[in-house]
């Protein structure tokens, strides 16, 4: 039997950003960052239905990615949230993706530790991260908001190593 856990905030202001539901405008901003992945834009249908697919697992799960805008230059940087992903919905994972332009500027780090409150309140014990074993930056916020290396894993694009913060 699994637990039950409270949703999670859905709006959440820190000092510099807000991070708040999706919505249907959010969807141009949406192609351009999985661009910057180096893979071909989705189409305006297929971004606007993963859009569609966010809300509604939201109010499934009662977790969700959560776009990140800037507060004081209104723009929308990135997403940041818990997501079942590898993991459970016990023990989700927090991921995050920023456009580049905004890299190295503490807004990752930021939006990951303020979904990491969201997800104490939820009533959660544990939470995961897989990240590929290149991307040293995402290395970095995790370890600065509590997590430690737990594991590997390989599959045909290389090593995603496991990283978990337990939240009692």
């Amino acid at each position: 039997m699994s637990e039950i856990f409270k949703s999670m905030k859905f709006e959440i202001v820190t000092k510099r950003l807000y991070l708040r539901m999706w919505e249907e405008s959010d969807v141009l901003w949406y192609r351009e960052l999985v661009g910057e992945r180096g893979v071909d834009k989705p189409t305006l249908e297929a971004a606007r239905d993963k859009i569609i697919l966010f809300r509604e697992r939201a109010i499934e799960s009662g977790i969700s990615l959560l776009p990140i805008c800037r507060r004081d230059e209104g723009d929308v940087i990135g997403y940041c949230g818990l997501i079942i992903g590898r993991s459970t919905l016990e023990e989700p994972e927090i991921a995050y993706e920023l456009f580049k332009r905004v890299h190295g500027q503490g807004y990752a780090t930021e939006a990951a530790s303020a979904v990491m409150e969201a997800a104490v309140a939820t009533g959660r014990r544990r939470i995961w991260s897989t990240v590929r074993a290149w991307n040293h930056p995402s290395f970095r916020v995790l370890e600065k908001i509590g997590f430690k290396r737990h594991h590997s894993d390989w599959d045909e694009k290389g090593e995603i190593v496991w990283n978990v913060r337990d939240l009692n």
